[in-house]
């Protein structure tokens, strides 16, 4: 009888565990994860993917759940990073720091958003640098086109790189100050005469010319002078400081002849 009994209490303890283990399963919390395998990547990667509430979540080597971007595998780099074609480099930028920050967890995801915005912005790169030389094939056709007094003009004049042209202007502007700063009774001669000795000196070290240097930098000499002489008078009173006498400002007009003939002139 006593053997009976506890044969009947071990069946109810198994029946009750058996049930336990069939609500535990049948639970809410464990419905919500699925587990399936998928192929990732063009290698046909496998990983385990679980889904939650229709949010995927990848479990990685190391135990850490990170999030997949969804767009990984969208070959237009726009639609990659949400952008629009015409999208300013600014805002495109600013899409590709969201998203970095958003999957900095996920390498797959970040390599990915890195490598739409470096095709987006090296595209653009190459599209300003195929207009600037199509603007100037399109000039040189223009000038040849153009009558010979034009095309004479245009052979007189060559385009340095930035650099020369900044430096060049930085010296005859450092020559203004200068004449502004130290004015003299009968004008800045001493200036007037340095800025042409620097202008010969430019020339000729780009032309090799020391007569050629010596004629376009007297002839940018004589029309700055000219030209200030005739079209200071004429110029309202509150464009001109009361400060500067008529000799002053014919000078300043006069750097900016002598910058132009010693930096384009040839």
């Amino acid at each position: 009888m006593a053997e009976t009994s506890s044969t009947t209490v071990c069946n109810s303890k198994l029946h009750l565990n058996r049930a336990a283990q069939a609500k535990k399963k049948n639970s809410p919390s464990n419905k919500l994860w699925s587990m399936e395998r998928i192929a990732l990547g063009d290698c046909g990667e496998i990983r385990d993917r679980y889904s939650r509430n229709g949010s995927c979540i990848f479990k990685m080597p190391d135990d850490d759940l990170v999030s997949l971007f969804p767009r990984v595998n969208v070959r237009d780099p726009y639609k990659r990073l949400g952008v629009s074609r015409d999208s300013s480099e600014e805002e495109i930028r600013e899409a590709r720091n969201y998203l970095s920050e958003q999957y900095a967890d996920h390498e797959r995801s970040r390599e990915s958003i890195e490598a739409a915005y470096d095709k987006i912005i090296m595209g653009n790169f190459w599209e300003r640098k195929r207009s600037k030389i199509n603007l100037k094939s399109n000039l040189k056709k223009k000038v040849a086109e153009s009558p010979p007094w034009i095309r004479n003009l245009a052979n007189m004049v060559e385009v340095p790189s930035s650099t020369v042209i900044s430096q060049r202007a930085i010296l005859f502007g450092l020559l203004g100050v200068w004449s502004v700063m130290n004015p003299a009774e009968g004008g800045p001669a001493f200036q007037v005469a340095v800025s042409l000795a620097a202008c010969i000196y430019l020339l000729h070290d780009r032309l090799k010319s020391l007569g050629r240097a010596m004629v376009l930098g007297l002839g940018a000499l004589a029309t700055g002078w000219l030209l200030g002489s005739f079209l200071v008078p004429v110029l309202p009173s509150q464009i001109i400081p009361r400060t500067w006498s008529l000799e002053l400002t014919t000078a300043l007009i006069s750097y900016i002849f002598l910058w132009v003939a010693c930096t384009f002139l040839k």
